[in-house]
């Protein structure tokens, strides 16, 4: 199966940003845990991370035309405002799991609405990294 995983803002601050909400490890073990897991499985993994929304749209909009069977998104702040990140997402026919590795509903209140979940096949929160590897096991049938 080949899937898109994309982080949004901050994210590659993981392991420096944040210790007691978003975890030690950083970015590239993230990045490592999820190649893992894909070679193991047999997937295509495309792991991208941007702090601009624009980045973010490009990728989702690719994966329209590139034959990606399903999206992983962790769209950080955008999660909360970005209408533009949210529409590329409707746009695209893909099945999408979105991914917050601390519970946003437990945390802030601006942080508690998320304006892509709606068109997401579902939402995963405050299962720290791990829960990236059961999106992908809920997308590749797994789960």
């Amino acid at each position: 199966m080949k899937i898109l995983v994309l982080n949004g803002p901050n994210l590659n601050f993981l392991g420096i940003r944040e210790k007691g909400i978003y975890g030690k490890e950083d970015y590239s073990f993230l990045v490592r845990m999820l190649q893992e897991k894909g070679e193991k499985e047999g997937h295509e993994l495309e792991i991208f991370q941007s702090n601009y929304e624009g980045g973010l749209i490009d990728k989702i909009q690719e994966a329209y035309y590139n034959g990606t069977e399903g999206i992983i998104i962790n769209p950080g702040a955008f999660t909360h405002y970005s209408y533009a990140v949210r529409d590329a997402l409707a746009s695209v026919e893909i099945p999408k799991v979105e991914v917050h590795i601390s519970n946003i509903h437990q945390r802030e209140e601006f942080r508690h609405h998320s304006v892509t979940a709606p068109i997401c096949s579902g939402q995963i929160v405050g299962l720290g990294l791990k829960g990236y590897l059961l999106a992908m096991d809920y997308l590749t049938g797994r789960a």
